[in-house]
């Protein structure tokens, strides 16, 4: 998820296309960055693709910001 908007989750989907979903049919503790699945007709929070994004980004951010030992 990109960011909450009000009522909507500004979300991008697999290809790339931004969407807006009803935060009532997502998960009470969803937040902005978390990646979202959605299976047998509901969305649920996918926590390791979530952990797994967070941890590119962060070591994104130290590199552009020249704190990386790469």
């Amino acid at each position: 998820m990109d960011r909450i908007e009000g009522a909507l989750a500004v979300c991008e989907d697999s290809e790339g296309t931004m969407i807006n979903i009803d935060l009532k049919k997502l998960p009470p503790d969803v937040k902005s960055g978390d990646v979202m699945a959605f299976r047998d007709g509901r969305f649920t929070k996918d926590i390791a693709a979530t952990s797994e994004r967070r941890a590119e980004i962060s070591a994104l951010q130290k590199k552009l910001l020249g704190k990386s030992t790469d």
